[in-house]
């Protein structure tokens, strides 16, 4: 039998630890919340690539700039609408394709 490496942990059991088990609330809230970060630098990213201000995009979908702020600090995450709206704002489409076979 191998000695474990003191060095390494195992990450499942961390997040586990402070999430809840797969499947939980706090698990489900935890993955809620990585999904409205990650959107929300993709969007901040996006924005800066497109070389505009916050204003400019809060102006062309008739919003806030404190809106757009927020979505982008992942503090509010926008409807589906709003979404493909600050995406088409930036001079962007998103794109649907199938997901890859095998799952």
């Amino acid at each position: 039998m191998k000695k474990a490496n003191k060095n390494l942990y195992d990450v499942s059991a961390e997040l586990e630890q402070e999430f809840g088990p797969v499947g939980s609330a706090g698990w489900n809230k935890a993955i809620e919340q990585a999904w409205a970060e990650y959107n929300a630098e993709i969007l901040l990213e996006t924005r800066k690539r497109a070389r505009m201000t916050q204003a400019q995009v809060a102006e062309r979908i008739g919003a806030t700039k404190s809106y757009i702020s927020r979505v982008e600090r992942g503090q509010i995450v926008p409807t589906a609408t709003s979404f493909f709206r600050i995406v088409n704002a930036l001079g962007y489409e998103i794109e649907f394709v199938p997901a890859a076979t095998g799952r």
